[in-house]
């Protein structure tokens, strides 16, 4: 049996995958000894998201490698085809992701600072659950606050390559213009207005209450998905973790 062509062998395994796969990884379909070199399938790849503009469907370079996803405008109508809705999240937890994503590491106290308002136990729970964000140490202030920051899913899930893709707020004082960037990155419907993990009176009193935390006391769907967090809660690396 004669050997497909490369871009055909990279295009069928990314769309089986159903998560991203690195240059690596793409190397390790071939037998040993017979693996195209790095920047052949490298310029596959290339190829390949050439193949895909002005098309449904997209193919992307994000943390964990690259994937084959559904574009954003089509979105709307391609999650129609799964019963369920789409997870949605509460300002205050769009607010609190965003504000770990421009400033980490930085303590649940440190943010709650800059919101005005008491976080939620509940939206850091769920945020840890989801992956999206990890503890990476201790702030040496009394009370030695957990430090957080966000994780190679956390990329995944917002098709971000690195954290430098994020726009640049260098002295963020309003968290609206954070959390409205990572709003419009989530799937159709997925932000802004829902419910929420966390009841909305959770995190509405005034800082300092708390628990002892802070100092203030794209579904894939065969891989050719929306996007979606993966599983991942290793470091990002030269991504920007920690």
């Amino acid at each position: 049996m004669s050997t497909p062509p490369l871009k055909h062998i990279v295009e069928a395994a990314l769309l089986a995958a159903g998560e991203p796969l690195s240059l690596e990884r793409l190397q390790g379909l071939f037998e040993a000894g017979q693996a195209p070199e790095r920047e052949v399938i490298r310029q596959a790849v290339v190829e390949l998201a050439a193949d895909y503009e002005a098309r449904g469907i997209e193919l992307r370079e994000v943390a964990g490698g690259y994937r084959i996803q559904v574009r954003a405008e089509v979105s709307p109508w391609v999650s129609r085809l799964w019963a369920e809705r789409p997870a949605r999240y509460s300002r205050a937890m769009l607010e609190t992701l965003a504000l770990i994503a421009y400033r980490q590491p930085v303590t649940r106290g440190e943010i709650e600072q800059v919101r005005g308002v008491s976080v939620s136990t509940s939206i850091i729970r769920t945020l840890e659950e989801r992956g999206w964000i990890r503890v990476v140490g201790r702030r040496d202030v009394p009370g030695r606050p957990a430090m957080y920051a966000t994780t190679r899913a956390f990329l995944e899930h917002f098709s971000l390559g690195s954290l430098d893709e994020l726009p640049e707020l260098a002295a963020l004082q309003d968290p609206e213009q954070a959390e409205l960037e990572l709003d419009r990155r989530l799937p159709d419907g997925a932000g802004d207005g829902a419910a929420g993990e966390a009841p909305a009176g959770d995190d509405e009193a005034a800082p300092g209450g708390g628990d002892g935390h802070g100092t203030s006391g794209s579904r894939p769907a065969g891989g050719a998905g929306t996007p979606a967090g993966g599983a991942d809660d290793a470091e990002q690396g030269d991504s920007g973790d920690g």
